[in-house]
């Protein structure tokens, strides 16, 4: 599974310069790890934190004017930072997998002389087949839309077969959006497909209480209104792990006895969940809204083909704070098999760091000046020994030691 070692974030919002794990311009901080979860007072940006990769995934999929303009972000001038008159820039560090070389992408957007939203400069870099020192070539790196890209792979540390010049008609769509659909770019194809999977959960009950007509989705969507479809496709494709998934929720829900599941008579599964008291089962549009999050995410979990990346915002609301413990050791062992995604949670909840290492966790601040940033955990003095002699992450978050006071 590909794995996203960093990334830079410049001039978005109130991330003015902000560097989460490695990147080829700072290799000091070590990689991001497979979970992570930021924390931080309100208003500090984690929302904004995570919005950047949804953001990102936007322009690839829509192009950067419409990204810009989603309803949520109102346009460029205001994702710009306060007072900055440069381009939003980005930088991503990332490995398609563990043994190979790290590939760096580079991506500004700024306004045309027309005030609209385009792409003023791409690069993607690599370092040379075995070359552990130096600066790293550039197989892709375009200016205003003009430059040039290197088709097929390296060969004997030798770029690709054939150096040639590209134009974009279109300053508002990425270079790697469309040279990543030509076989004769594989590695910006394989950025492009990691890119394009990541997905952002901004998880809403009422949503999910839906039941649509009959039918089967391979994957729970961003706001959870498929997830009837998706209960449906899980319970095909994995049938084993579906009722494990019921049973364990089952087990941590006061008051339910079992979660079993029917198929109406129109083709519809539909879950029946039995409680003490209750003569007769009730169904999915009942649940409270926790239960139908712990539901969703421990489902998550089971897909045969998940993300390369997962972002998923304040899990805590709606969750008994005993639960967020056992959540965020599920969501270890998820992003830690061979095939399993890196997941980034944003929270307000000390038990469900409690679950983390210093390694794990990042505190976003803001300071004097209205800008954030961002520092991990273990690098903060005296947490690391702290946790060595058994004191967890939520208990030094109560008292403080993490540098933003109770939650």
């Amino acid at each position: 599974m590909a794995i996203l070692e960093g990334i830079r974030i410049q001039n978005y919002r109130s991330l003015k310069d902000v560097t989460f794990g490695k990147t080829f311009e700072n290799q000091e901080p070590d990689a991001l790890p497979r979970l992570m979860a930021v924390i931080g007072a309100n208003g500090v940006g984690k929302s904004t934190l995570l919005d950047v990769f949804g953001f990102i995934g936007d322009c690839l999929n829509d192009g950067v004017e419409a990204a810009c303009d989603r309803p949520h972000r109102g346009g460029f001038e205001r994702l710009r930072t306060l007072g900055a008159s440069g381009p939003i820039q980005f930088e991503i560090r990332y490995r398609q997998a563990e043994k190979q070389r790290p590939i760096s992408y580079s991506l500004h957007i700024d306004l045309d002389t027309k005030g609209r939203a385009t792409v003023v400069y791409e690069r993607l870099r690599q370092r040379r087949l075995g070359k552990p020192n130096g600066q790293p070539y550039s197989f892709l790196e375009l200016t205003h839309g003009s430059g040039f890209a290197w088709s097929g792979e390296e060969v004997n540390g030798v770029e690709g077969r054939e150096r040639s010049t590209v134009a974009m008609s279109d300053r508002q769509v990425l270079g790697i959006s469309t040279l990543g659909t030509l076989v004769d770019h594989p590695r910006i194809s394989q950025f492009r497909s990691f890119l394009s999977g990541w997905y952002l959960s901004y998880f809403v009950p009422e949503l999910a209480r839906a039941q649509p007509m009959a039918g089967a989705e391979p994957h729970l969507n961003r706001r959870g209104d498929n997830l009837a479809k998706y209960l449906q496709f899980i319970e095909r494709q994995q049938p084993a792990k579906f009722k494990k998934a019921l049973d364990w929720i089952a087990t941590k829900v006061p008051g339910l006895q079992a979660i079993g599941s029917v198929k109406a008579p129109d083709g519809r599964l539909l879950l029946e969940f039995h409680a003490t008291g209750y003569d007769k089962p009730f169904y999915q549009q009942d649940m409270s809204d926790g239960s139908l999050k712990l539901l969703a995410y421990m489902l998550l979990m089971e897909d045969p083909d998940p993300a390369p990346f997962i972002g998923i915002e304040e899990p805590e609301n709606g969750l008994h704070h005993q639960l967020l413990s056992l959540l965020a050791t599920e969501l270890q062992a998820f992003a830690l098999q061979d095939r399993g995604p890196q997941v980034l949670v944003t929270t307000h909840s000390p038990n469900f760091v409690d679950a983390l290492t210093p390694a794990e966790v990042w505190v976003l601040s803001k300071g004097a000046d209205g800008y954030s940033g961002l520092t991990r955990s273990a690098d903060l003095p005296g947490v690391q020994a702290l946790f060595d002699e058994g004191i967890l992450m939520g208990s030094q978050w109560y008292s403080n030691h993490l540098g933003i006071g109770n939650p």
